[in-house]
């Protein structure tokens, strides 16, 4: 188990490597000139040439490359060319806010989307089950953007049960220690800020939900469905067995593998790809911060979220491995 991690991690390397080339490619093939666009379009040239090259921005491209790499091996990936503040730190405080949206919104697609695949399954044809893969045909089909403004329109404007956007009251101070305000508010002990946390979490993390929720349900109900055909469930029934026995005990365990594989994908997924879920809910996340260095041409900050979300990916991904060995022992870490 021990070497399996080892080896991992250690393949981690040569995929950071080439995904920061990529990213470092890409992100210099956008048209526009970082300099131009702190100055603004009146700069004269001379003040444009000075500023890239205090910026490094002169240098040749491999020459920018190799010490952007010089940094990430030092620990420090660079300083922001917008805010002027290191990008290490700006990154923590937005990955920390997608990561407890992430969670929040995980755990909202796992309980429904299990719980509702398995239903469906178990009353297959059923009532239940039709309107259960209807619901997932709409929560794959509809577009996070138009779902978010939708829930304002109706929750925050029309009903006012829960703010339109932001993480916190302004009127409320939580510590920030992790930078998971969830997490923070209860270190604190201060209960009505876990409970504004929450309330401003609910429509974002539900709308982020959606997707994952319903890939989830449809590849639950599949695999249940492989799973209940099998020999062993018959036998399970013709010795009288009760039915919540055999679809607790003996069937969803072993249908849950290839549903551990979505959940990990999908995790993977929501924490780089929440960009539109951040900017309709106006939540400062690693996606929207993002998005707002991309058009700023921001590009120490790109490079780096760009190694963040693929570092996690892979980590989320070994983990995904690692619980399938745990879920069945059969299963061999080579």
């Amino acid at each position: 188990m021990v070497n399996y991690i080892l080896k991992r991690l250690l393949m981690l390397i040569p995929v950071l490597i080439g995904v920061s080339l990529l990213a470092f490619s890409i992100i210099h093939m956008i048209p526009g000139d970082p300099a131009r666009i702190i100055l603004g379009e009146r700069a004269n040239e001379a003040s444009i040439l000075a500023l890239q090259e205090k910026l490094g921005l002169n240098e040749p491209l491999y020459i920018q490359f190799l010490n952007f790499l010089k940094n990430i091996l030092s620990g420090d990936l660079g300083t922001s060319i917008i805010t002027n503040e290191k990008v290490t730190y700006e990154l923590l405080i937005s990955f920390a806010a997608t990561l407890e949206l992430t969670i929040v919104a995980m755990i909202i697609a796992v309980v429904v989307g299990i719980a509702a695949g398995t239903i469906a399954a178990v009353k297959q044809y059923s009532i239940f089950d039709n309107l259960s893969m209807v619901g997932a045909l709409v929560g794959v089909s509809m577009p996070i953007f138009w779902l978010g403004l939708l829930m304002i329109w109706a929750f925050a404007y029309k009903l006012g049960w829960f703010p339109p956007s932001g993480r916190l009251d302004v009127a409320i101070n939580v510590p920030r220690i992790t930078h998971l305000l969830l997490f923070d508010s209860l270190l604190a002990g201060n209960l009505n800020a876990f409970k504004n946390i929450l309330w401003h979490l609910f429509m974002p993390s539900f709308a982020l939900a959606t997707i994952p929720m319903a890939i989830i349900a449809r590849m639950t109900r599949s695999s249940m469905l492989e799973v209940m055909r099998q020999d062993y469930i018959r036998t399970a029934r013709a010795k009288g067995l009760p039915e919540n026995i055999v679809v607790f005990k003996h069937a969803i365990k072993n249908a849950f593998l290839p549903v551990i594989t979505v959940i990990g994908l999908q995790f993977g997924i929501l924490l780089g790809g929440a960009v539109m879920t951040e900017t309709v809910f106006s939540y400062p996340g690693l996606g929207r911060r993002l998005y707002l260095a991309i058009m700023a041409r921001d590009y120490p900050v790109v490079q780096g979220g760009i190694l963040l979300i693929s570092f996690c990916f892979v980590l989320v991904n070994l983990l995904v491995d690692l619980t399938y060995n745990y879920i069945d022992p059969r299963i061999k870490l080579e």
